[in-house]
C-alpha cells in the first residue's frame, strides 16, 4: 500500500509539472526551415527610439501624452500573398520605452477584421493579428524553434502566441499586454507593453526581464497577418524590406529585423 501510494503521488505531480494550459503539444503544422543563416547581423533601418517621460496607459487610445510628437512609422512592406489596396489594408505604428517594457502604437485599416480560430494555440497566423518581432540583443541569426528572439503574434483577444523550444505553440501573455480599440468603420488602434526577455529564456523557469537604458540596440520589426474571411492568411504585411524572393523570413531569421536605438 505504501508504495502504491508513492506511486500515485508521483503520477499526480509528473502530470501537474507536464500539464501546462499555456501549451499545446508539438504541432506539424509549422514546417522547420533548413536553410543556412547567418550567425550575425548588419544593422539595418535603423532608428532612434525615444524614452517616454509618462508611461503610456494600455487602453487602445493614441492619446497619451507619449504618442504625442513622435513620427509614424510605416507598416507597407508585402512579406507574403497577393498585391492589396489601400482600402484592404494600410498601417503605421510608432514606438516608445521606458526602463521596464518597448512599447508599441499601431494604427491598422483593414476592411475585414477576420478570427476564425477559437484555439488560440492553433493556426493562429491564419487570423489577423499583429506580429511583433524583438531580439533583445540585436545578434541576429536563427531563432525559429529558439528564444535567440522572440515573434510574437497578438490576437484581437489579447492572446500572445510564439513556438517555443521543441516546436511547442505557447502562450507569452505575460510578455505583451495589448488593447485594441476600433476609430472609425476599417481603422483600428493596437496598443502593447512588450516585456523583453533575452536569449536565457526558460519557459517554465525563473526569467529575469532585461532593463532597458538608453543607447542599447535591439532587434526589432513589426508586421500584420491580414485575411478576409479566407481558409488561411492572405497577405502578411511588415515593417522592414526583406532582400531576396521569400521574404517570410522573419519568424525564422533574426537578421532580417531592423535596429531600434534607445534614446532618451
Amino acid at each position: 500500500m505504501k508504495h502504491f501510494w508513492s506511486l500515485s503521488l508521483f503520477l499526480i505531480v509528473f502530470t501537474s509539472c507536464n500539464n501546462n494550459p499555456n501549451q499545446q503539444e508539438k504541432t506539424s503544422d509549422l514546417v522547420e526551415d533548413t536553410s543556412e543563416i547567418p550567425n550575425s547581423k548588419t544593422d539595418h533601418q535603423l532608428r532612434k527610439v525615444t524614452k517616454a517621460t509618462i508611461t503610456p496607459e494600455i487602453d487602445g487610445l493614441a492619446t497619451d501624452p507619449a504618442w504625442k510628437d513622435l513620427q509614424w512609422q510605416s507598416l507597407d512592406q508585402k512579406w507574403l500573398g497577393e498585391d492589396y489596396t489601400a482600402e484592404d489594408f494600410s498601417g503605421k505604428y510608432k514606438l516608445t520605452w521606458t526602463p521596464e517594457a518597448l512599447y508599441i502604437i499601431a494604427e491598422i485599416t483593414d476592411d475585414t477584421i477576420y478570427d476564425k480560430e477559437d484555439d488560440p494555440l492553433k493556426l493562429w497566423w491564419d487570423d489577423d493579428c499583429l506580429e511583433i518581432f524583438i531580439d533583445a540583443d540585436n545578434s541576429g541569426g536563427g531563432h525559429q524553434f529558439t528564444h535567440n528572439a522572440f515573434a510574437y503574434h497578438v490576437a484581437l483577444d489579447g492572446n500572445v502566441v510564439d513556438v517555443a523550444p521543441g516546436q511547442v505553440p505557447t502562450l507569452y501573455n505575460n510578455h505583451v499586454e495589448s488593447k485594441t480599440m476600433k476609430t472609425g468603420e476599417n481603422t483600428m488602434i493596437w496598443e502593447c507593453k512588450m516585456t523583453v526577455y533575452n536569449d536565457t529564456y526558460k519557459d517554465g523557469g525563473v526569467n529575469e526581464p532585461k532593463i532597458l537604458d538608453v543607447h542599447q540596440k535591439l532587434g526589432f520589426a513589426l508586421a500584420y497577418c491580414d485575411n478576409d474571411t479566407s481558409a488561411e492568411r492572405e497577405n502578411f504585411i511588415g515593417s522592414v524590406a526583406v532582400p531576396g524572393e521569400d521574404k517570410n523570413r522573419g519568424w525564422i531569421d533574426a537578421g532580417i529585423f531592423g535596429t531600434i536605438e534607445l534614446v532618451e
